[in-house]
């Protein structure tokens, strides 16, 4: 049997419709997603906040951290990671990728590393 890897990646939006250093919501297959446009490249983590559920979309870029705009954690964009977070916390990371100026997020093939991963 011939498995189709490309099927796993979904088109999401054009490339232009997310500005340099902003994030946007978007759901696929059920999941709740933040892309961002860290400028050289596009990154997809789960856009909620494992401290009080925020929208992480709408945080802050500042290189790859994103800043929670209710509370302030800040998640490192390539690992999902919490930066200097008072409790270990991560959020899921996503394979992204641009093909012809389109946004690309393969969501079966999420990933989370676990802070006690991180230590080792």
């Amino acid at each position: 049997m011939l498995i189709n890897f490309e099927s796993r990646w979904t088109r999401i939006a054009p490339t232009a419709s997310i500005p340099p250093r902003e994030g946007r919501a978007v759901t696929v297959a059920g999941a709740e997603l933040a892309i961002f446009n860290l400028g050289e490249r596009f990154v997809t983590i789960s856009n909620q906040c494992p401290h009080q559920g925020g929208p992480l979309c709408d945080g802050i870029v500042s290189g790859a951290v994103v800043v929670c705009p209710l509370h302030g954690w800040r998640f490192d964009l390539n690992t999902g990671l919490a930066v200097r977070a008072s409790l270990p916390a991560c959020v899921e990371t996503y394979p992204t990728r641009v093909e012809d100026g389109i946004i690309l997020v393969d969501v079966a093939a999420a990933r989370r590393i676990e802070p006690n991963e991180a230590v080792a």
